[in-house]
């Protein structure tokens, strides 16, 4: 697998410990991938036992969510809350409620945020949790009571300044809101212990829109740096939840077309541009499935399945839904269609045989760990103006962003030209995010 032997051992205890989860896998792989170079470098690392370390989480908890529904049945859930590593900071990183959810899941997305949050330069360490909860269908009562349940728990292992969760998959405004009074009511204190909570109790401006701002914040620069732009560039994006409602809104406003969004039942395909305001609308407002957008605009095109999303040409695609969700054939099917910059807004969404098509055919790509850390910047951002007591206006909270975003493109891009792998975002952004944990965890001692 790796040339070198310590990383090979490395990865081989990983997959020995960690059985069935064949998506931390896959991520601690590709980050092992990008630090050979650095581990060649630094002996020392080897002798503290610093990447066995690294992969191992600091603390796993496990728990069930009983909760009793509108027709008065019991139900039970599982929940999860990964604290992977807090070299730098408290444990940050999102709640996903979603039915795919098992620990294998929870544990990739910690690992990934130990990386993510060290590139925005500011002192969070990385955390994930969630649960198999599935908030479609549910109503608002049945939401709350899940959420009440779920922070009655997860209340004894979290705080300001031990982790601090936000949203992520299934955990919107509402939700944070109802695990945010169930906090309150239990620890009788008014922390910033949640992020993305409402303006009206701590929220930040601009953190609804800031995974999907960040994203073609990061696109942007790196299009610079290859004399391209999103001017007059179509634009493919994948989902239609936050991140990708404002990835869209800041693609047309940097000048792209952007002419497809999908859920998880399949995709919308409007040749004139997607009209934004009847997204925000159907998703935001009545929470209804993608397909009813045909029903304001006819001329518009529907069709069932998302992956068939990648076959429309396109200049840019951004992946906003999950997990693999592009291929090494759909990879292929976009570069083939001339597709000339990929940058991933949600999780992982690229598997590695679609990476490795993207770069050997020569398109811009931006790894899901830099270019979509706008959220958990911002999550940061308001974590200090909560320390604060005081608040930032949109203006300057969305400055901030694109500063954080800018430096973190160039440090990837730095990093990786410094390791002889110029170009390679990827192995970049693994190496700028690792140097300063490695560093405070060599600093600790063997902790």
């Amino acid at each position: 697998m790796f040339k070198n032997a310590y990383l090979n051992g490395v990865m081989e205890t990983v997959i020995k410990r960690n059985p069935a989860e064949p998506e931390f896998h896959q991520a601690v792989r590709e980050v092992l991938e990008s630090l050979e170079p650095v581990i060649e470098a630094h002996p020392e690392y080897e002798k503290a036992g610093l990447i066995e370390r690294l992969v191992e989480p600091e603390r796993v908890i496990t728990f069930r969510v009983p909760w009793v529904d509108d027709k008065g049945n019991v139900q039970v859930n599982r929940g999860f809350r990964v604290q992977f590593n807090s070299a730098i900071g408290p444990y940050k990183g999102g709640l996903r409620f979603h039915p795919s959810v098992y620990l294998g899941i929870i544990k990739f997305l910690g690992f990934e945020q130990i990386f993510k949050n060290s590139l925005t330069g500011l002192p969070i360490g990385g955390g994930k949790g969630g649960s198999d909860f599935d908030p479609k269908g549910k109503s608002d009562n049945e939401v709350m009571k899940f959420c009440q349940s779920f922070m009655t728990e997860l209340s004894k292992h979290i705080g300001a300044d031990t982790d601090v969760p936000a949203g992520d998959i299934g955990v919107g405004g509402r939700e944070i809101g109802y695990m945010y009074g169930q906090y309150k009511r239990l620890r009788n204190e008014f922390t910033g212990v949640l992020t993305g909570k409402g303006l009206t109790y701590g929220g930040s401006l601009a953190r609804t829109e800031a995974t999907g701002y960040g994203l073609c914040y990061f696109t942007d620069e790196m299009l610079k740096d290859a004399g391209k732009s999103f001017e007059g560039a179509t634009v493919v994006i994948s989902g239609s939840g936050n991140v990708a409602i404002y990835a869209t809104e800041k693609a047309t406003a940097l000048g792209g077309k952007v002419v497809a969004l999908s859920d998880s039942n399949g995709y919308i395909y409007d040749k004139n541009g997607v009209d934004l305001a009847a997204i925000k609308q159907l998703k935001e407002v009545e929470r209804k499935r993608i397909k009813e957008y045909v029903n304001i605009h006819p001329e518009a095109e529907y069709h069932e399945g998302c992956s068939g999303i990648w076959t429309i040409p396109c200049d840019i695609a951004l992946p906003c839904a999950t997990q693999n969700e592009i291929n090494k054939e759909s990879a292929e099917i976009l570069v083939k269609n001339g597709c000339f910059a990929v940058a991933e807004g949600a999780n992982m969404p690229s598997t590695p045989e679609a990476v490795e098509v993207f770069q050997s055919g020569g398109v811009l790509f931006g790894p899901a760990k830099a270019a979509n850390a706008g959220g958990v910047a911002t999550s940061a951002l308001e974590m200090s103006q909560n320390s604060m007591r005081y608040s930032w206006t949109f203006e300057e909270v969305d400055a901030k962003l694109h500063d954080i975003m800018v430096n973190i493109y160039r440090n990837s891009r730095d990093a990786a030209a410094e390791y002889g792998m110029a170009g390679n975002f990827v192995a970049g952004a693994n190496i700028a995010g690792f140097k300063k944990v490695a560093d405070a965890m060599m600093a600790h001692g063997i902790v």
